[in-house]
């Protein structure tokens, strides 16, 4: 392949509705425009750019008109937004910063003064950006971090370029912190050249303006597409240098990624424990199979916004993809990260300033491996991923300019400042304390039924990814589905698996592991129910109970057990046994004798786990009747039969039968759940909790 990919070259799609536009006032019009910009990861990334209009509102205080600057917030993202995501400053209060601004080394505090600037107590934070489109002497203004932009802002000779591309159309400004000065510079090109439509900033991204939020818009596009255009006509030679070695074959990859993932996981979880992200995606596989992957890589990101997510550089694994050994990966990683956080630590001593924060985590964010892929690891998932697909936006910005000129990262010194930047830690330390589960892996069997869904809502709450295991596809992409819409569209994964299929339950454990790097949590809760006479109990009956409860658990437990037993995290294995576990019942002796295999096995996994700190509890419910699909088919009618009422009263049967006179649902059995996969449980191993609103025959002895 040779040249740009078409993602960096295809032209971006005009999606501007005037029909629907035709409804919108002005601060929805921007919202419009900025939701279209943000849904298209060339054009800016998650978290990334910012958009403003300048519009009439009437002053709370005075009730006369004057003009309000909309421009994206602090911490928001233009393609997610919501109205509310925009910050409303009094303009002219803006423009009137500029007497009491006393220069470059003091304008860091100018950002406490935009508080005083704030219209009608918007309680948005205000943009460290909002100078840049204050400034701008245009009623709408863009600013994105397209990928072909970048690319021509972070070549050797970018000002030539820009002009040879844009002519008269588009200024340029040479790199500088985004800040107040950034903004009076920006704002002055502006004034000073009345027939710009925008700029382009060394290093950094694209400025464009116009009259309104159509024209702003269509205007961006442009000026994204004319530079997509000249890198399509100009590029020159193989991408990165041509390839140095071929990719691995689909599930090779993934072998590899699964086998490298909870390694790296546990190495670097010292502090605080990661989450991971793994991509094959083909650009990726051009950038790191390429010549030059090892060159481009030690140059780091031009634009911050990538490099605030990607780190100084990516660490670069010595995999052989002609060898295939991971093994031989894994042999080298202690070595391979020591070394990186050596570099990082002299990186920090180097640069740091009188009054810089404490260094941060030393270790890497993205990983590339040869053959094989991109990981990437953060404090959740949606941070991992979001950090891949800025490092993706930075290969295809070293792509577009070394195809044209000379790719130039961002100076050293100025990465340190940005990373280190006292308004950045400000807003880390602004940001809350982590969940109890925070960087916690689970997978569930069982998951799309009703105790299993609860037990997954309780992690999701305290912050634990979750993957969720069922036989029943149906139910489990209408569970998966609506915990992406509570908990957002990382906290959990769908596994289609029968928990008898010991290649299925191993595959499941791998697609775990590769959606999030590790596992720390196995709930074994896939269940069925049956009642028989003991002399009517059929060999059939006894063994679909001992394959799906017993072996079902035992093939769960051992897959997630050997994960975390070679990610050296400890980690918590939780059994959804039964009050029928510890005493019998009548009628149901293949169901009471799988459950109390369950028992058992959790007591044998915790005597073998204790020395790698993998714990093993059990869970015993009782007669769970809401929300469960067992009590929804023959299991109710024969219980029913078997206490001589009607199914519609078989749950005030149970409830009267327990001590307490309660009934059990299935959020109290996840409350017992978290327990035990939680830090609040650390020193219990072996035991079980009954949920059964008390029954003596049932009590731990």
């Amino acid at each position: 392949m040779s040249g740009p990919a078409s993602g960096l070259t295809a032209p971006l799609p005009d999606l501007w509705d005037d029909a629907h536009a035709a409804r919108l006032d002005e601060p929805r019009l921007l919202l419009y425009r900025s939701n279209l910009l943000g849904s298209d990861l060339r054009i800016t990334n998650f978290g990334g750019g910012n958009t403003s209009a300048k519009i009439d509102g009437v002053d709370p205080l005075t009730g006369e008109t004057v003009k309000v600057l909309w421009v994206k917030g602090s911490g928001g993202d233009i393609g997610s937004m919501k109205l509310d995501g925009f910050s409303t400053l009094y303009l002219d209060k803006l423009l009137s910063l500029k007497r009491v601004y006393r220069g470059l080394a003091h304008e860091d505090e100018m950002v406490a003064l935009f508080n005083h600037c704030t219209f009608d107590l918007n309680p948005r934070a205000t943009s460290i950006d909002t100078p840049l489109h204050g400034f701008v002497p245009h009623a709408h203004v863009d600013h994105v971090h397209a990928d072909a932009v970048i690319a021509i802002a972070a070549c050797a000779n970018a000002e030539a370029l820009t002009r040879e591309i844009y002519g008269e159309e588009m200024g340029f400004l040479p790199w500088l912190r985004p800040g107040f000065d950034l903004g009076l510079r920006l704002g002055e090109l502006a004034a000073a050249n009345p027939g710009l439509k925008g700029a382009v900033l060394g290093g950094h991204g694209l400025f464009t303006w116009g009259p309104t939020s159509k024209a702003c818009y269509e205007t961006t596009l442009a000026m994204i597409n004319k530079a997509s255009a000249w890198l399509a006509a100009n590029a020159k030679g193989a991408a990165f240098g041509g390839a140095a070695v071929e990719a691995l074959s689909p599930d090779d990859r993934r072998t590899v990624a699964a086998r490298l993932m909870p390694e790296i996981r546990k190495r670097i979880s010292a502090g605080e424990r990661k989450i991971g992200h793994f991509s094959d995606a083909p650009d990726i596989l051009e950038f790191v199979n390429s010549r030059d992957l090892k060159p481009l890589a030690a140059l780091g990101t031009s634009c911050p916004d990538h490099f605030l997510r990607t780190k100084i550089r990516p660490l670069v694994l010595a995999f052989d993809p002609a060898a295939n050994n991971s093994d031989a990966v894994v042999g080298s990683l202690d070595e391979s990260l020591d070394a990186y956080r050596r570099d990082y630590a002299a990186y920090y001593q180097r640069c740091r300033r009188p009054n810089s924060p404490a260094m941060r985590d030393p270790n890497a964010v993205i990983y590339l491996v040869p053959g094989v892929g991109m990981l990437s690891f953060a404090r959740d998932k949606a941070t991992a991923r979001v950090a891949s697909e800025f490092y993706l936006n930075a290969i295809n910005v070293m792509r577009g300019a070394s195809s044209v000129s000379r790719y130039v990262g961002l100076d050293e010194q100025e990465a340190f400042d940005i990373e280190y930047w006292l308004l950045e830690e400000a807003k880390l330390q602004r940001m809350p304390k982590p969940k109890a589960l925070a960087g916690r892996v689970a997978l569930i069997t069982g998951g799309a039924g009703g105790i299993g869904r609860a037990i997954a809502a309780r992690l999701m709450a305290e912050g634990a990814c979750v993957a969720l295991a069922d036989i029943d596809r149906a139910s489990l992409d209408e569970a998966v589905g609506g915990f992406r819409k509570s908990f957002g569209r990382d906290a959990a994964i769908g596994l289609p698996i029968d928990v008898t299929d010991e290649t299925a339950v191993a595959a499941a454990v791998r697609e775990t592991v590769l959606a999030y790097g590790g596992l720390d949590i196995l709930v074994a809760n896939a269940g069925i129910a049956s009642a028989a006479p003991f002399e009517d109990t059929s060999l059939e009956l006894w063994n679909r109970n001992f394959a799906i409860l017993a072996t079902g658990y035992f093939l769960a437990a051992r897959e997630g057990y050997r994960v975390m037993k070679d990610q050296g995290l400890g980690g918590s294995i939780v059994f959804i046994a039964s009050k029928n576990g510890i005493a019998a019942s009548a009628g149901a002796a293949a169901y009471c004798t799988a459950k109390a295999a369950e028992v058992h096995l959790a007591r044998c996994i915790a005597l073998d786990g204790a020395p790698f700190g993998i714990r093993a509890n059990s869970v015993n419910p009782d007669a769970v009747l809401r929300g469960s699909k067992i009590w929804q088919g023959e299991w109710r009618a024969q219980r029913a039969a078997s206490n001589k009422v009607s199914a519609d009263d078989l749950e005030e049967v149970y409830r009267q039968r327990s001590l307490l006179k309660l009934s059990v649902y299935p959020e109290d059995v996840a409350e017992a759940v978290y327990f035990f996969a939680s830090d609040l449980s650390a020193k219990s191993t072996g035991n079980f909790i009954n949920v059964d609103a008390g029954n003596a025959v049932s009590f731990a002895r």
